[in-house]
């Protein structure tokens, strides 16, 4: 099946390290899904919480439809998660050890279906980020370097 990225949560890798992501279906009404069409989806503050057996996306923005009109919903509203029994007590076993969290990666088509990655991840130090960072920019250096030594 052919997948169309919608929206990436950009600060998501940059302050956590992540240890395993999963798929998970969503529930949205129709002016929703016409508003993600659009592209007006945030998930830069979002998170993920299991609560009663059940998973739901918090924070996650999806801006009003413009024509729509009763039928909107709330931007902010908590969102339910779409998994099976055996994952999400998976899940729960891993988010109960200590750092762990649930943070959306991004969410995509999958045909016609809106799916979101979901990120098993533990919160990053200050000085991870800044080794990450140094990281990053040494790599990029070399391949600098080697661009300039083979032209």
């Amino acid at each position: 099946m052919n997948t169309k990225l919608i929206a990436k949560n950009p600060t998501a890798r940059h302050n956590y390290e992540i240890i395993d992501t999963i798929e998970t279906g969503i529930v949205l009404s129709g002016t929703e899904i016409k508003s993600i069409r659009l592209g007006k989806i945030n998930l830069k503050d979002s998170y993920a919480q299991i609560i009663n057996g059940e998973c739901y996306v918090y924070g996650m923005h999806i801006s009003p439809y413009e024509h729509g009109n009763i039928f909107n919903k709330d931007p902010l509203r908590k969102r339910k998660l779409l998994l099976h029994k055996k994952e999400i007590f998976k899940l729960i076993g891993q988010v109960n050890q200590k750092g762990y969290s649930l943070i959306p990666l991004s969410i995509y088509f999958k045909g016609s279906l809106v799916k979101l990655e979901l990120a098993i991840a533990k919160g990053k130090k200050l000085y991870d980020k800044r080794e990450d960072l140094k990281r990053k920019d040494a790599n990029k250096q070399i391949l600098q370097n080697l661009r300039d030594r083979n032209l």
